[in-house]
């Protein structure tokens, strides 16, 4: 993968842009819907990410950061690495464990890798 620009790993800042947006429209979905229930905000939060990532490469932090997910050899991510990442993503101890890659366990358990769009 280059280093920088177009398709290379997205760095820690975007990563937590796309975190706080997704976590922000979930927040917003739960106090809406279920009264800012914290299992509903979770719930939210993973059904964006199981929705999303197969149809639009991303969830809407990723696209609107300019990340996208991909498997590791560039393909589509298929139907059950985003239920792998999102599981252990939803457990956040293995989402801030890196690598020297900058890519966390949760990424490198499904396979998967955000880059830049």
């Amino acid at each position: 993968m280059p280093a920088s620009g177009r398709g290379s790993i997205g760095r820690i800042g975007r990563r937590l842009g796309a975190l706080a947006i997704d976590w922000a429209c979930a927040v917003v979905i739960s106090i809406a819907f279920f009264a800012y229930d914290s299992l509903a905000t979770l719930a939210v939060f993973c059904a964006v990410q199981l929705v999303f990532i197969p149809t639009l490469g991303g969830s809407p932090g990723h696209r609107l950061v300019g990340l996208r997910l991909t498997r590791l050899d560039g393909g589509w991510a298929g139907l059950w690495r985003p239920v792998v990442r999102t599981a252990l993503l939803a457990l956040v101890i293995p989402a801030v464990i890196w690598d020297a890659d900058q890519r966390g366990l949760h990424d490198k358990a499904a396979g998967t890798v955000l880059v830049r769009a």
